[in-house]
């Protein structure tokens, strides 16, 4: 197993970044592969194109690893959406979901149900946007058929508890969007049904590499209405169109991108060798710090107190006349975060190091300093 120091080291980027949870600046091992990779594929050489395409097979294999699930119900996508939409398209009957997701999945859901007619959208309204056993419990109805979720609310930072939920909700599908936890946090993913995700932001992978998971029953009971001529066993159909695949495959529409695979398959070894659980543990140390200076200089702070209920995201809610002279005083001070709809989402990894959390402690102590109470 790697020394968690070695990850932490890796980490090289300027201090100030703490916007993880929009995007993963590039790991060492990751630019690295980026350029051993693209020479391969400008040789020519069939070698060197075989090479890299060699990565489909270790990045499904070590992605079922860090799953704990068979690599044969594992498809690369092209990002998280795809993967939500393969899944959702193919779904019919009550599809329970809060309105306060991200939008691939309420963006997702709608289309679906608009085009295809056959879905009827169970939109839930919890508080915070936490998406609670108790609150699925309480909207749940014989029609219901699945429930859609986000692993880690990328507005707050609330872990969903994937064990509970799936006791709440019996054998229905459970579709979750792992985007903001995957590689950073642990999860019951055998509590799932359909999980999805992507390698930019936590893998620090970049964009287009991203996966989806089906279980076995989520292989039954989705039809594959989006597959397209990569979703077939076999060969290049021609003069001909097979069946989908049985396997998860059936839920592609086209051959990934080799470099982006590539890059996801680095980034994917770093994680599963040090270990999810330890990144887990040392990004909630992380998590506690941005708490700590939050609650030192009075910023309210709208993300779950609990080291189990969080993840990587910590979201500030400051009272509305000061959000936007938060805002500023972090970015004087040359802090990266993400702002919106007056909420601060302050985002660190388990590389972030004391002068970044220096630099956010000085930023909310100027900004505490000219607050006008």
């Amino acid at each position: 197993m790697t020394d968690l120091d070695e990850f932490i080291a890796s980490f090289d980027g300027e201090a100030g970044y703490l916007d993880w949870a929009a995007f993963g600046p590039l790991s060492p091992a990751v630019r690295s592969e980026v350029h051993a990779d693209a020479e391969l594929l400008g040789s020519g050489r069939r070698t060197g194109i075989d090479l890299v395409g060699e990565h489909v097979g270790e990045a499904r294999e070590i992605l079922a690893e860090v799953l704990d699930a068979d690599a044969g119900q594992i498809v690369l996508q092209p990002s998280t959406t795809y993967g939500l939409m393969q899944a959702i398209y193919g779904l019919a009957g009550g599809l329970m979901l809060s309105r306060s997701e991200f939008p691939s999945l309420t963006v997702t859901a709608t289309r679906a149900a608009d085009a295809l007619g056959s879905i009827d959208l169970q939109w839930i309204e919890p508080t915070n946007g936490f998406v609670t056993p108790e609150v699925v419990r309480e909207a749940l109805t014989d029609d219901t058929r699945a429930l859609a979720v986000s692993l880690v609310d990328f507005r707050t930072g609330y872990r969903a508890d994937l064990t509970a939920l799936r006791e709440v909700i019996g054998d229905r599908l459970l579709i979750v969007d792992a985007m903001q936890g995957f590689g950073a946090v642990s999860a019951d993913y055998a509590a799932a049904d359909v999980v999805c995700g992507n390698g930019y932001k936590w893998l620090r992978a970049g964009r287009g590499t991203g996966f989806a998971w089906f279980g076995e029953r989520a292989l039954e009971r989705v039809a594959p209405v989006l597959s397209g001529w990569a979703g077939i066993d076999g060969d290049l159909p021609v003069d001909l169109v097979p069946l989908p695949a049985a396997s998860a495959q059936a839920f592609s529409v086209s051959r990934p991108d080799s470099l982006a695979v590539a890059r996801l398959a680095s980034a994917l070894r770093d994680v599963r060798d040090v270990g999810v659980e330890r990144i887990d543990a040392e990004l909630s140390e992380r998590s506690r710090d941005v708490i700590f200076f939050a609650d030192r200089y009075e910023v309210p702070v709208l993300t779950p107190r609990e080291p189990e209920r969080r993840a990587g995201i910590v979201t500030l809610a400051p009272a509305p006349q000061d959000a936007g002279p938060l805002a500023a005083s972090l970015a004087n001070h040359g802090i990266t975060v993400t702002v919106r709809s007056g909420l601060i989402r302050v985002a660190p990894h388990v590389g972030t190091g004391a002068d970044t959390l220096r630099l956010f402690g000085d930023a909310l102590a100027a900004f505490s300093s000219a607050r006008v109470w």
